[in-house]
């Protein structure tokens, strides 16, 4: 079975990869990589770490790319910062700029360095807030960029590309991991684990989904 890593921060999205590539992998043949980017919450990093070692998965990796508050400011890095969209905004300042392309790159470069070329990631656009690095194009396009970049045949899997989150907590539950996800991971732009604040757009979209598939579930 081919190695695998996933990009892994802890939230739903990745601990839904990650549950997703053990099954069909092993954990012995799971790799995860975290980054330490300034996130607003250094919680996210921690869990990330804690679960990854509670699933036994062949290796973990946190990487500090600290530097990236220098050169850019958001609302997820910046405490001070309300989170909101702005009037007229395309996207929410939550947007992290370059961020998936930043850590596919840097997982590839990671990856390559281990023999790894299937790299696995958590993004959606069916229920993503605007963000543009959560597109197919994007991933199809950053794909090529690696390939070309590094002479290589790597493979970026995004399981959850085109599910809503109701579709996203059908599959945590068809895994076996619904309550794992929804007690133990971090989605929250307040940095409360679990079902969160309840308040912010993270939690609102996490809990809608929730709720649809509980619904559906019990139909």
């Amino acid at each position: 079975m081919n190695p695998i890593l996933v990009v892994f921060s802890g939230g739903q999205d990745s601990t839904t990869c990650l549950m997703q590539a053990i099954a069909e992998r092993g954990a012995q043949n799971v790799h995860t990589l975290t980054f330490a980017y300034g996130q607003r919450h250094a919680l996210e990093v921690q869990l990330a770490e804690t679960i990854a070692a509670e699933l036994g998965v062949a290796s973990h990796k946190t990487l500090a790319v600290d530097w990236y508050r220098d050169i850019t400011s958001n609302a997820l890095m910046d405490t001070t910062t309300p989170i909101a969209k702005e009037e007229g905004a395309t996207t929410p300042n939550t947007f992290v700029e370059g961020r998936n392309a930043l850590f596919l790159l840097t997982a590839a470069i990671y990856a390559k360095s281990k023999g790894i070329l299937d790299l696995m990631i958590g993004v959606s656009e069916a229920d993503f807030s605007g963000y543009p690095d959560c597109r197919e194009v994007f991933i199809r396009s950053m794909n090529t960029t690696l390939n070309l970049a590094m002479d290589c045949e790597f493979h970026i899997h995004a399981p959850l590309q085109h599910m809503t989150k109701a579709e996203e907590w059908a599959l945590a539950d068809r895994l076996g991991c619904l309550d794992f996800i929804r007690t133990r991971t971090l989605t929250c732009y307040e940095g409360i684990p679990g079902d969160g604040c309840g308040k912010c757009p993270a939690c609102q979209l996490r809990a809608a989904g929730l709720k649809t598939y509980l619904a559906s579930r019990n139909a």
